[in-house]
């Protein structure tokens, strides 16, 4: 890396930033998954309906923020459209619950109606009926694709600490499965998830899907579920790493985090410093490691290939992006967000502190984790 704390260090305008996030609807008595999603929806009213998304399973919601420059405006719309989304899902018997995997069971199973989705099922079998999973998916304003891609290779070396920040799925089938983001393991079963590659061109990125759509590993480009990727909607990187998080303070935690990240990222590039070229084992091995224990024990530094602990590598994230926090005003904000999540702990420690409280009583888990995800 360069140096980061040197005066030349540049973000003009600030980056823009959107968050799209996933929630699960579940019975609030049982946990079970309920398959409302299509009454959520018709609930919801004016921007938070305009704001709301499909997805790929009928207990699934999306809520998609406006585009937003500050972290007070994103906070306020996530927010908004929680609690919204929250009053929805009520209306309809059920509970909206950011979480990242399905915790106790999903017995409706099927897609919803549309052509595409009915693809993928056929395409890719039971994995496409795997329980529902909830991600936070970051965008962050870039002029062009070539400097996205560009991004997303020096990204490789810091998103495993990122994705450790964020794990919030440890259950799964009403147990503990081990593993702090069991969304992500989940995952794995897809073949178009994970690290994204180094590419070293836009071209070559497009060349690579268009092989990999050709293979029948994709229907299409839009199935290109990479941890980073050029938006195909809009001009962003969009960064998908992350397991929906508990709260709305740490959802913007995340943003600020990714978006620092990217701003120095680009200006790593302007001075011309390469990207590492990483070998991919290993970065996936990083990132497993990072969905298994999250902030709980040793994460793989990517600089050296070497375990550290996971609190030192992200003291060492937020001495790299200081600069760019404090170019947007973001610096202050995050180190107290931080300094709560280490009392605290991630969302799948929580999750574990509550149920050796409640002696294992996954409702009583869920009850506690549909309040968070209405509050701050």
């Amino acid at each position: 890396m360069g140096d980061l704390s040197a005066p030349e260090f540049e973000v003009a305008p600030p980056l823009t930033l959107g968050v799209e996030e996933e929630f699960l609807l579940l019975d609030p008595a049982t946990g079970e998954s309920m398959p409302v999603a299509a009454q959520v929806r018709a609930a919801l009213h004016g921007d938070a309906r305009r704001q709301s998304r499909q997805e790929f399973r009928h207990s699934m919601v999306e809520m998609v923020t406006p585009v937003c420059t500050e972290l007070t405006e994103l906070r306020e719309h996530l927010l908004t459209l929680r609690r919204a989304a929250a009053d929805a899902a009520r209306a309809a018997g059920a509970s909206l619950v950011a979480l990242g995997a399905t915790p106790v069971r999903e017995g409706h199973r099927s897609v919803p109606d549309e052509p595409r989705y009915h693809a993928m099922s056929r395409r890719f079998g039971p994995v496409a009926h795997d329980p529902a999973v909830c991600g936070c998916h970051v965008h962050v304003g870039l002029p062009d694709r070539e400097l996205a891609v560009q991004v997303g290779n020096h990204l490789r070396v810091w998103l495993p600490v990122v994705h450790a920040v964020t794990v919030n799925s440890p259950l799964h089938d009403g147990s503990d499965t081990g593993h702090a983001s069991w969304r992500s393991m989940q995952l794995e079963r897809w073949p178009s998830i994970g690290p994204t590659p180094y590419f070293a061109s836009a071209a070559e990125y497009d060349a690579t899907v268009a092989d990999l759509v050709e293979a029948g590993i994709m229907l299409d480009p839009a199935m290109v579920y990479w941890y980073t990727r050029p938006s195909a909607s809009y001009p962003t990187i969009e960064i998908r790493v992350g397991d929906v998080c508990p709260s709305v303070d740490e959802t913007v935690l995340h943003a600020a985090l990714v978006r620092a990240l990217v701003a120095t990222m680009v200006d790593d590039i302007r001075r011309g410093t390469p990207a590492p070229r990483l070998r991919s084992c290993l970065v996936a091995a990083a990132h497993w490691r990072a969905a298994h224990h999250g902030l709980d024990g040793d994460l793989v530094d990517l600089r050296t290939t070497r375990p550290r602990p996971a609190w030192d590598l992200v003291a060492d994230l937020l001495t790299t992006v200081t600069p760019a926090l404090t170019a947007h005003g973001d610096l202050d904000y995050v180190q107290q967000q931080l300094s709560r999540l280490r009392r605290a702990g991630t969302g799948a420690t929580r999750q574990r502190q509550i149920l050796a409280g409640a002696d294992g009583d996954i409702p009583t888990l869920l009850h506690h984790l549909a309040a968070q995800t209405t509050t701050g």
